[in-house]
């Protein structure tokens, strides 16, 4: 009798925690999002009808009726009234400083000519009086009247005494006035540092052009960042990318300086965003000190570092194998010197440290996978397991693109540069070279994982744009041709995972994001157009809805 009771009092103590978990399971939940379509990312099951969430975890994904059961009477009812929700987009290449920074200083985006920065800069003079350095972001030549770069003379017009910085949309070239030569003493005499170049005009003197690693020369100019101005830019950027739709950012080159900061907004409430931080490697010896580092809800990531292995393919600075088609006697340049990138990466793969290389010419793809071999060489289980990047992964040889799958090196790739590039780069690399430009496809077939950004503030940073130019491969007009290699576009399946479920792989958060399931952490992008049946044209002109961080609303816009 004894036995008995005690056998039956065992099993029910066994059974305790089942039934615990059944409950739970049956809880109310906290918010429940219905009334669209919703896209998994899940091959296996790619649509469902509900979403719930419970503390911030996925609870049901699946039909109308289920996730009813689990509305309560302080369960929060999201209606999508038509719009498409899917799993949190995350842009895998993107700057947050420079976002914040474009944000609240002169934008000189959609310039038409050099004539219109040159006003856009008296105006902005004129409404902010603004002292000390100018500096401005955006501008970019290509279809501009003059047919040529910025140039000094461009800026004396509006600020003939006041030093003048206007960087380059791509962030790699930037043009001084005068006053700025002046004051940073740089001549005709002055000497370009490795990795850099200073334009001269046929008189030769400096045209305030300065490529790369001479943009240094100066930055003793540029207005030193506070605490407050840091503070204020990241605000900034949170709230523009939340308004985008994106729920995670891997933001790059990244200043190891601003790292606590970001944590300390995290701890304040202030992250409504998903940060995962490459630092840029010249200041990353706090992070080679500590090893990776997460805030306790893993808003903030800080787990990788930043290279640079050449310039950008509108200034020339690319690294090629031969010459630019438009300019013969230039080849591009390497910004990092070998020996500087054998070290990073030796310590990088002892300290478990992510590499992102930023990688555009095709000298310079080659390269970065020459390097990236020759550091696994040392433990190539070390090696397979790293998940380091190629940045861009821009212009390719045929030849190069199975080395990232062959070495266990992710693409991540911005699509919004092929449709930016369209209008150049054939006049910059020849027909030919384009084969192997921008080849998402190509890289997929390969097996190679591709992951999706933006490269804001480079691009404007939209989602949506960035989804229509993987599937479309047309500019913004519906303008391609044959050039431009149509055999590389994307299905909506596949441009959807760049996104989602690879970008989540590409920062070893599989387990906890990029699909639709449950379990995972409820991130969620809500669009007012429908990007898997849409047509095409229709899907750069939606917008965000919905973002939903951890099952909180960060922005409702329905």
């Amino acid at each position: 009798m004894t036995r008995t009771v005690l056998g039956l009092a065992a099993s029910l103590a066994l059974l305790a925690p089942l039934a615990a978990s059944q409950a739970a399971e049956k809880a109310p939940a906290d918010l429940v999002i219905w009334g669209g379509p919703i896209y998994t990312a899940l091959d296996a099951k790619p649509e469902v009808e509900a979403v719930a969430v419970r503390q911030g975890r996925i609870a049901f994904a699946g039909g109308k009726a289920g996730a009813q059961a689990l509305v309560g009477p302080s369960t929060k009812v999201i209606d999508l009234k038509g719009a498409a929700l899917f799993p949190g987009f995350t842009d895998s290449h993107a700057h947050l400083d420079g976002i914040g920074d474009r944000e609240l200083t002169l934008n000189l985006e959609g310039s038409k000519s050099a004539a219109e920065v040159t006003e856009r800069l008296k105006a902005y003079i004129a409404e902010h009086h603004p002292t000390g350095t100018i500096v401005g972001r955006g501008w970019i030549e290509t279809g501009w009247p003059e047919h040529r770069f910025l140039e000094k003379g461009d800026l004396d017009a509006a600020a003939p005494d006041q030093p003048v910085i206007l960087t380059r949309a791509d962030g790699h070239a930037l043009t001084a006035n005068s006053a700025a030569l002046k004051a940073a003493h740089i001549d005709a005499a002055t000497a370009a540092p490795f990795g850099g170049q200073i334009l001269k005009g046929p008189d030769g003197q400096p045209t305030g052009m300065l490529v790369d690693n001479a943009k240094a020369l100066v930055g003793a100019l540029e207005p030193r960042p506070t605490r407050e101005s840091r503070l204020a830019r990241f605000r900034a950027a949170f709230k523009v990318e939340t308004q985008y739709g994106w729920t995670g950012v891997h933001s790059m080159s990244v200043n190891m300086a601003d790292v606590p900061l970001l944590e300390e907004m995290d701890r304040q409430g202030e992250a409504t965003l998903r940060v995962y931080n490459m630092v840029d490697y010249a200041g990353a010896g706090p992070l080679f000190a500590s090893g990776p580092r997460q805030t306790p809800d893993g808003r903030i990531t800080t787990r990788g570092i930043k290279l640079y292995m050449d310039g950008a393919l509108g200034s020339r600075g690319a690294a090629l194998f031969a010459p630019y088609s438009d300019a013969p006697s230039i080849t591009g340049t390497f910004i990092t010197q070998p020996e500087v990138m054998r070290e990073a990466l030796r310590k990088a793969l002892a300290g478990g440290i992510q590499v992102s290389t930023h990688a555009i010419g095709d000298r310079g793809n080659a390269t970065a996978l020459d390097l990236y071999e020759e550091a696994f060489k040392a433990d190539p289980a070390k090696g397979a397991a790293a998940r380091w990047r190629i940045e861009h992964a821009q212009i390719l040889r045929p030849v190069d693109i199975p080395r990232f799958h062959a070495d266990h090196v992710i693409a991540s790739m911005q699509p919004s540069h092929a449709i930016g590039d369209f209008h150049f780069a054939k006049a910059r690399l020849g027909a030919a070279r384009l084969k192997g430009a921008y080849a998402w496809k190509s890289l997929l077939n390969s097996g190679a994982v591709v992951v999706g950004g933006s490269d804001a503030p480079v691009e404007r940073g939209a989602p949506l744009i960035e989804f229509y130019a993987a599937v479309a491969r047309k500019d913004l007009k519906g303008y391609s041709d044959a050039d431009w290699h149509p055999e590389e576009t994307l299905s909506r399946a596949e441009a959807l995972k760049l996104f989602t479920a690879s970008a989540a792989y590409a920062r070893f958060a599989e387990n906890d994001l990029g699909t639709i399931s449950v379990g995972k952490r409820a991130d969620f992008s809500g669009f007012s157009v429908d990007l898997m049946t849409a047509p095409e044209a229709e899907i750069p002109k939606g917008h965000a809805v919905l973002t939903v961080v951890d099952g909180q609303v960060v922005y409702d816009k329905r």
